[in-house]
């Protein structure tokens, strides 16, 4: 994940494209979303900033970890706001983000869906009535999300991502994720255009899906040319519902850049944090989600350490915003928690998430669902022992056990995740080693070039 402070936005027609050297092969990476616009909107930013400026998520890295073995990205994004394919350039990582409008029955299609009115009226009709409530919203639910699949199928210009794909040579299309409708309609258009289809898995809840993308979702699963499954629980699953063979499906981990992520001088961090250099200090950053973060786990876990503990200096610090800010910080008043620090804010500042990191003692993540976490990467990759949940993902970055620098505990147990957390505070000896050994098990499986090498063997192999 890397971040700027300079935004600057290029738009170029499509015709300007035909002036980048097309030479070497490259990579379409495609967002999941309907378009663009649902994700930007809730950071507060336009296309443009969107695009130009927020680095934050895989594809970057993706981006990154393929450069350094001489193999280009291009970044699709779809737009209702865009008339034309238009080009930026993301300021922070140089990847260039083509952008394409959408096809115009998807905009009839999002002005029906958008008159929520209606449909809250018809679900609140049936709610009162309680002899026809559970069966009739169980309907509406259905439809709802039949609706909505349709309209990411209808989101999709496929004919125009196929034609904009071969003008920049990209030799095939990774998906964002193979639990959105975006992906069977992206495997359809690879058969027809003769382009390998690969999708990533990012995290995703299988009963989210329409009855339409059940019907789909098989073929497209046995139809795409290959999916990258960081989590084992997850390859086992999907290899034994699909009837997959073991060699479609890789374990290729998110990359993370150890020359960017890295502690920066504790000492310093701590005086601009305002925290004293005796302090014991446990550190978590992520979206505020009560329930799928352990949030809950997570406060109760920490009363626990700072009652076993009286009279040491203990500090929680907390990165990070989301739906939850608000019943979250009742419940650490209600728990009479003074020794929280949180910042409440989206934080797309690398530089602010390494201070907040190189201030710590231990890492923690407390989460009951993730897809494949970038946060625990992060923080050993700053030399911080981590004591996690054992949510999807957790067990693989962390497969060799303390050896790789970090402890697994089972979800939803406080106890355990106290009890852990306590042991390396207790001890600086068992801190410092389990550090060191973090660092070493990212810069090991997830240096940017380990994993660019992986991902342009598994993703090229199809291209000849």
């Amino acid at each position: 994940m890397l971040t700027s402070q300079v935004s600057v936005s290029i738009e170029m027609p499509p015709q300007a494209v035909e002036h980048t050297n097309f030479n070497s092969p490259a990579i379409a990476l495609f967002h999941c979303y309907d378009v663009i616009e649902d994700f930007a909107s809730t950071l507060g930013m336009s296309v443009e900033q969107y695009c130009t400026e927020f680095s934050c998520n895989y594809m970057f890295g993706y981006a990154n970890a393929l450069k350094t073995v001489g193999v280009r990205t291009v970044i699709f994004y779809i737009s209702a706001t865009v008339s034309k394919p238009t080009t930026y350039i993301n300021t922070a990582t140089g990847v260039p983000i083509r952008v394409l409008p959408v096809p115009k029955v998807y905009k009839l299609h999002r002005l029906v869906r958008s008159n929520r009115r209606a449909m809250l009226q018809v679900e609140g009709e049936f709610s009162s009535n309680s002899q026809q409530s559970s069966t009739s919203l169980s309907l509406l639910s259905s439809l709802k999300r039949i609706i909505n699949s349709t309209g990411t199928y209808l989101s999709t210009p496929l004919r125009l991502l196929a034609k904009e794909m071969r003008q920049a040579n990209c030799q095939a299309l990774l998906c964002q994720s193979y639990e959105y409708a975006r992906f069977d309609a992206c495997v359809l258009m690879g058969k027809f255009a003769k382009i390998p289809v690969f999708a990533v898995f990012q995290g995703g809840a299988t009963e989210t899906w329409s009855a339409l993308e059940k019907l789909i979702r098989p073929g497209s699963m046995n139809g795409c040319s290959g999916l990258i499954i960081p989590p084992r629980q997850e390859r086992e699953r999907v290899c034994q519902q699909y009837q997959l063979p073991k060699q479609k499906v890789a374990q290729i981990f998110n990359p993370l850049d150890v020359e960017v992520w890295q502690a920066v001088d504790r000492q310093q961090a701590r005086y601009e944090l305002n925290i004293p250099p005796t302090a014991k200090v446990v550190v978590s950053h992520g979206r505020i989600e009560i329930y799928n973060k352990g949030l809950d786990v997570l406060l109760t876990a920490w009363q626990r350490i700072c009652r076993d503990r009286p009279g040491q200096d203990l500090r929680l610090l907390l990165l990070g915003t989301g739906s939850d800010a608000d019943e979250f910080q009742r419940r650490i008043q209600e728990m009479n928690l003074h020794n929280i620090m949180w910042r409440n804010e989206f934080v797309n500042d690398r530089t602010v998430i390494q201070q907040y990191l190189s201030a710590a003692d231990v890492y923690t993540m407390a989460s009951r669902s993730e897809g494949f976490p970038i946060a625990p990467t992060e923080a050993m990759a700053c030399g911080l022992p981590v004591v996690a949940a054992n949510a999807s993902g957790i067990s693989d970055i962390l497969e060799p056990g303390e050896v790789a620098g970090g402890i697994v505990v089972p979800c939803g147990d406080a106890e355990a995740l106290a009890q852990n957390l306590g042991r390396l505070l207790d001890d600086d000896s068992l801190r410092q080693t389990m550090g060191q050994r973090a660092r070493h098990r990212i810069q090991q499986a997830f240096a940017p070039e380990v994993i660019g090498q992986q991902l342009k063997q598994f993703l090229l192999q199809h291209s000849g």
